[in-house]
């Protein structure tokens, strides 16, 4: 066993985007660091892959924060994130093709939204007005540039506390209302389907009113390029900053003394000590294993034995020599009735969504289209099924075809037109980023831990000094906003602890 010594040294565990921004952060504000990833790419679950000529996305559909009007784009500037990058934005949110041939699209533009749907559902005007005026309620929520001029910013930040003080007690009421629950309300059979399949059924729908709400603004952009692209950029910002990282390096444990982290164990045996230890990496891999479960008290254990996680995924890809000019382009893709329901790896399916790339043409050769399909999976039966190689790549195989057949329903002969497939399961997920059982995002925000969008989690365990978490298992809800917040809010604090002042520069 090799002894490395860092005394001085912040060592990160993770080169997601949680792990990068708090390498940056920490890098802005005069600390040395190490990141140590499993993988050996840098994004973690905002990644890609190549296959045959094509890439298939394995995170990005939309971008919050690519509007330079918002403060969310402020902080994606300082990581390097937004620099010269191009953002589209869609006039479609999703597309909901139902039974009787008629096409239900949720617009992104609220007004057009509204119109819509009163004249596709004018049962359920009660409904659809009351939807509308929570998404109008979400727009106020918003937090100004640095960059916008004094006087306009001062306005801004006005109405956004006058939002904050008469509109609280409306949006945590929201906060309490999952997806399932808002869907039922409807009337209408197909609204009431497509609102159950567009959002999960047990997240708190007030992120749904949020999601429309930056669509409307047009700060949800699609960045051309998509995941790889972003992750990229961070590694070069942190790098440019003097960071160090270490691809396939995986940390297996967290070295305690007296109740303080002081250095990493890889799985090759090797020890690197530091002053302090972050992990970006999975919080029950973190919590249960790095650290024995040594660290946790009945808050934590409740979490990760109750809270609602995002569900595993079958992830699948194609690549099709068609271009798919009929379907209009939309954020988060379409979806139509099967002929008849179902069954894929135990989940009962009536419709298949779909998510088409052609609006993007780097990701597949000229006139030729990128798709994906995630389907909800069973982790524990994928798990036991790699146990066998041969069992595990026959089961693909069949899944790959069932799905094939089943978009032959929707588009007939795209069959021979398919040029490369590929499916990742959970297995796939969990071998390539450690998340804990595959899931794709961490928790869900439900009515349970709804309160944590204004208090948030403790990015420290109990009784132990010198570690710190990051991410998306002290961020519910996911995603990439949460994962960078989550690293500046982090090494804020650190910064804060040594009586430094907290300081940021961008990568422009």
């Amino acid at each position: 066993m090799s002894l490395q010594n860092n005394d001085n040294t912040v060592l990160i565990i993770g080169a997601g985007f949680a792990g990068l921004a708090a390498g940056i952060y920490a890098r802005m504000n005069g600390y040395n660091t190490r990141i140590f990833e499993m993988h050996d790419k840098p994004g973690g679950l905002c990644t890609a892959w190549k296959r045959k000529g094509y890439t298939i996305d394995g995170c990005i559909h939309w971008f919050v924060g690519s509007s330079p009007d918002s403060v969310m784009h402020d902080y994606w500037e300082e990581v390097g994130v937004t620099t010269n990058r191009e953002f589209i934005n869609f006039d479609r949110y999703a597309i909901f093709e139902t039974e009787d041939g008629r096409t239900l699209t949720f617009y992104s533009d609220i007004d057009r939204l509204e119109k819509h749907l009163l004249e596709f559902a004018p049962e359920d005007e009660d409904n659809i007005r009351e939807f509308i005026a929570a998404i109008r309620m979400c727009l106020k929520f918003d937090q100004p540039s640095g960059k916008t001029p004094a006087l306009k910013k001062f306005a801004k930040m006005i109405r956004f506390f006058l939002f904050l003080a008469t509109s609280g007690s409306k949006l945590r009421k929201w906060m309490k209302v999952t997806g399932k629950e808002f869907a039922a309300r409807f009337r209408n059979p197909a609204l009431k389907k497509a609102f159950d399949e567009i959002w999960f059924p047990d997240f708190s729908i007030v992120f749904m009113f949020f999601t429309f709400a930056y669509l409307h603004k047009r700060n949800a952009g699609y960045p051309l390029g998509g995941s790889m692209p972003l992750s990229e950029a961070l590694e070069k910002r942190y790098k440019d900053l003097g960071g160090e990282i270490e691809y396939k390096k995986r940390v297996v444990r967290i070295i305690t003394e007296n109740d303080k982290a002081t250095g990493i164990q890889l799985d090759d045996g090797t020890i690197i000590r530091g002053s302090r230890v972050i992990s970006a990496a999975d919080g029950y891999t973190t919590i249960f294993k790095m650290l024995d479960g040594k660290y946790t008290d009945d808050k934590i254990r409740h979490m990760y034995e109750n809270w609602t996680m995002f569900p595993p995924l079958l992830f699948f890809g194609a690549g099709v020599d068609m271009s798919f000019d009929d379907v209009p382009l939309s954020v988060s893709g379409f979806s139509f009735p099967l002929k008849e329901p179902v069954e894929i790896n135990g989940k009962r399916l009536e419709r298949l969504a779909v998510h088409l790339y052609n609006h993007d043409s780097s990701m597949a050769p000229a006139g030729k289209t990128s798709l994906t399909v995630m389907l909800h999976a069973d982790y524990d039966y994928w798990l036991n099924l790699a146990a066998d190689r041969t069992a595990y790549d026959r089961e693909k195989a069949r899944i790959t075809e069932q799905i094939i057949s089943l978009l032959e329903q929707r588009f007939p002969g795209i069959s021979s037109k398919i040029e490369m497939t590929n499916l990742a399961t959970p297995v796939t997920f969990e071998r390539y980023t450690g998340n804990h059982k595959g899931s794709f995002e961490g928790w869900f925000i439900t009515p349970e831990n709804a309160e944590t969008m204004y208090k948030p989690l403790s990015q420290r365990l109990p009784g132990l000094e010198g570690c710190y978490l990051c991410g998306q298992w002290v961020e519910p809800g996911g995603g990439l906003p949460t994962g960078l917040m989550s690293a500046r809010r982090l090494i804020k604090s650190i910064c804060r602890e040594d009586g430094k002042k907290f300081r940021t520069t961008t990568g422009t």
